[in-house]
């Protein structure tokens, strides 16, 4: 699949990067329903997690991008000029910036725990789940290579899935 210039932006897959971009406002600033705990002192700790959990997400995602260098993209459809990324973060599982907003989304829930927030979170998980597979269709078509990769590395949770 060819992403020039002459293809639409949506049919680049801009639409799964608009949904995520509203998933992400509702973590982030979306009414956060019900407390999930109600004990101070367990919410203190878990708000410390949370923050160390961020902190590490935010590593993970800047890592990720350097990594990925000038083939970083919102879109799931790969550059024209793309190459196949087997290293660095790449190595340990295929979307790591996928995987660094999950522990983003993980850390919010962790400090602010409500039910509205765990739910945006799963349906994040779930459309970065189907953006992954519309995005590794691309990639099959362009690097041959990338079906071996599938086989030997995790899709969005290091060694897990």
């Amino acid at each position: 699949m060819n992403s020039s210039p002459n293809k639409s932006i949506f049919k680049r897959g801009a639409w799964y990067v608009v949904v995520q971009g509203i998933l992400i406002g509702l973590i982030l600033f979306g009414p956060q329903g019900s407390p999930l705990i109600q004990s101070e002192p367990l919410v203190t700790i878990l708000q410390s997690c949370g923050i160390a959990v961020g902190l590490l997400a935010c590593v993970i995602m800047v890592i990720a991008a350097i990594n990925l260098g000038k083939n970083l993209t919102p879109l799931p459809c790969p550059k024209d000029n793309a190459v196949l990324i087997q290293t660095g973060l790449y190595q340990y599982v295929r979307h790591p910036i996928y995987f660094g907003v999950l522990l983003a989304a993980l850390a919010w829930i962790l400090i602010f725990p409500g039910l509205y927030v765990l739910v945006y979170s799963i349906f994040l998980f779930v459309l970065f789940d189907i953006k992954a597979r519309r995005e590794e269709v691309w990639l099959v078509e362009r690097f041959p290579d990338y079906k071996a990769y599938q086989a030997r590395v995790k899709k969005l949770i290091p060694g897990v899935y």
